[in-house]
């Protein structure tokens, strides 16, 4: 194990483990014994519960260490991306959660049997999983990165893997017995572990910089003579490429898509949505959501902030010389928030820090078991059994819901391991595919949903063509695959959100090619 640690970091590191075993222990003492309850819980769970529960899905490992790096390199732009969150929750709210109410689904691709047919919610709930299995596997793999640096000092193949176990472990004992009731649950605890972590590395970092408040907003307002201002929320520059993704033209088309396909087509989140007593409630709770995540990025956008006074404003920290900073280790570039905690946090917060970023990844990694495990159950396995009259009580769903948990661990554990040797061996770029692979599912899925919702075409075969379209031609937009296909005169890179776009644009006209199976018959 890692020699850097202090008693206290060991105390905080004990104090969370007795929490997590204690915790664990109270959320699943009440096991789900219908589909109802493991899946939706009940219809029961508190608005202001779910509402964090949505907020700490879209948070992960990879949003801890990666939204300082993205205050450290750039400013506050990433917090505007929350106009178009907010315009895409209004329309999921109008347009998407009072018909899965009033359907009574437990996946929000069931909507597309009830109007297209079985086959289309059976492709698109495939997507998810695909893609699903990929950005959550990759997620877990950065967090065991993090787990390990941390814990062992280093990043062998060995202390990976283990970290990768334990964290999958882990997750699985938490929502195993209570569904999606102890997902909420643990949700809302690892959101205040998290959160906290990330306020006591800011309150650190204040009082290792020495100047007022008041002086450290005026050097980030103004880093230098003539450079832009590193507390800018709004970019009105028109840049389609990758550096220009949090432009306003970017926030209010590609990410208002973006927040679409998250809030209402990605099971993942949606599925916390379905827990409630109404739609009333679920909208209020992706409302919330949505207002509380501004103020939980601002912290750790903050953080880097800071990072960039201590290592970049060495007039201001009374070190003429500056600091040298080197972002490696073991040879691996590394963020520099991850420098910091590996290098300078104090006793004491850097146990905390490593529990914060164990409670981010938890909490990512119970969203995808109970999701991915509805999906399992409600689209493919159920529909099988019926399909071939096999009779079984609901509680047999529970037990299969159970099941499926265990094997979508399994796989996330074994897609971050792949994404460790990948990384290790290949110079292709797995991570990053891994990564985005969400927006490659979405791309296809708001073709089909606006397809289903505001018009009366697509069929079953249309809407395979326009998941496949979609996926292909984000594929193509890829900078990886541009430098292959094309030579250097002809290249162009688009940022994620303008694929996004034109992604969607073409998946909605593949599926619109086709009728309905009640127009052709008609």
């Amino acid at each position: 194990m890692s020699a850097n640690y202090a008693f206290l970091d060991w105390l905080v590191f004990a104090s969370y483990g007795a929490i997590l075993l204690l915790s664990g222990w109270w959320f699943n003492r009440k096991r789900a014994n219908s589909s109802q309850d493991f899946f939706l819980g009940g219809n029961s769970m508190p608005t202001w519960m779910v509402a964090i529960s949505v907020l700490a899905t879209s948070q992960s490992a990879a949003t801890f260490i990666g939204g300082p790096d993205q205050g450290y390199q750039g400013d506050f732009s990433y917090l505007a991306t929350n106009i178009g969150a907010f315009i895409a929750a209004f329309v999921v709210s109008a347009f998407l959660i009072p018909k899965f109410y009033q359907q009574k689904v437990f996946t929000v691709y069931e909507l597309l049997e009830k109007r297209i047919g079985p086959k289309a919610k059976r492709r698109s709930g495939m997507m998810y999983l695909f893609g699903r299995v990929f950005a959550s596997g990759a997620r877990l793999y950065m967090a065991a990165i993090a787990v390990a640096m941390i814990l062992y000092g280093n990043i062998d193949a060995d202390s990976v893997v283990i970290a990768t176990l334990v964290l999958a472990l882990a997750g699985l004992l938490y929502t195993f017995l209570g569904g999606i009731r102890s997902v909420i649950y643990s949700d809302v605890l690892q959101s205040i572990v998290y959160v906290s972590a990330a306020i006591a590395v800011i309150w650190c970092l204040l009082n290792v910089i020495p100047a007022d408040f008041s002086t450290i907003i005026a050097t980030l307002n103004e880093p230098s003579p003539g450079a832009d201002s590193k507390l800018a929320l709004f970019k009105f520059d028109l840049d389609f490429g990758p550096s220009g993704v949090f432009n306003m033209a970017s926030v209010l088309t590609g990410f208002v898509l973006l927040n679409i396909a998250a809030f209402g087509l990605d099971q993942d989140m949606t599925q916390r949505l379905l827990t409630c007593k109404s739609p009333k409630e679920g909208s209020k709770a992706l409302l919330l959501s949505v207002v509380m995540v501004i103020p939980v990025m601002a912290i750790f956008i903050f953080i880097g902030l800071l990072l960039y006074i201590v290592y970049q404003q060495p007039a201001l920290m009374n070190n003429e010389a500056g600091q040298t900073v080197v972002q490696e280790f073991n040879g691996e570039k590394i963020t520099i928030f991850m420098y910091y905690v590996l290098n300078e946090v104090p006793a004491g917060v850097k146990g905390l820090v490593s529990v914060g970023i164990i409670a981010a990844a938890i909490s990512t990694l119970n969203s995808g078991l109970s999701s991915m495990s509805s999906v399992i159950v409600q689209d493919i396995y159920r529909p099988y059994l019926e399909k071939h009259n096999k009779q079984v009580s609901d509680h047999h769903f529970v037990k299969a819901g159970r099941v499926g948990m265990a094997l979508v661990s399994l796989a996330l554990a074994l897609m971050a391991i792949l994404c460790y040797f990948w990384q290790q061996y290949s110079d292709m770029p797995l991570l990053k595919f891994a990564l985005s692979v969400m927006v490659f599912s979405y791309s296809g899925l708001l073709g089909v949903y606006f397809t289903t919702l505001f018009t009366k075409r697509g069929s079953e075969g249309s809407v395979l063509a326009a998941l496949i379209a979609g996926f292909m031609v984000t594929l193509l937009m890829q900078p990886y695959m541009i430098d292959w296909l094309l030579p250097e005169s002809m290249r162009f890179y688009l940022g994620f959100t303008w694929q996004l776009c034109i992604g969607t644009l073409l998946a909605t006209l593949v599926c619109c090619l086709d009728k309905a199976a009640h127009e052709k018959s008609a």
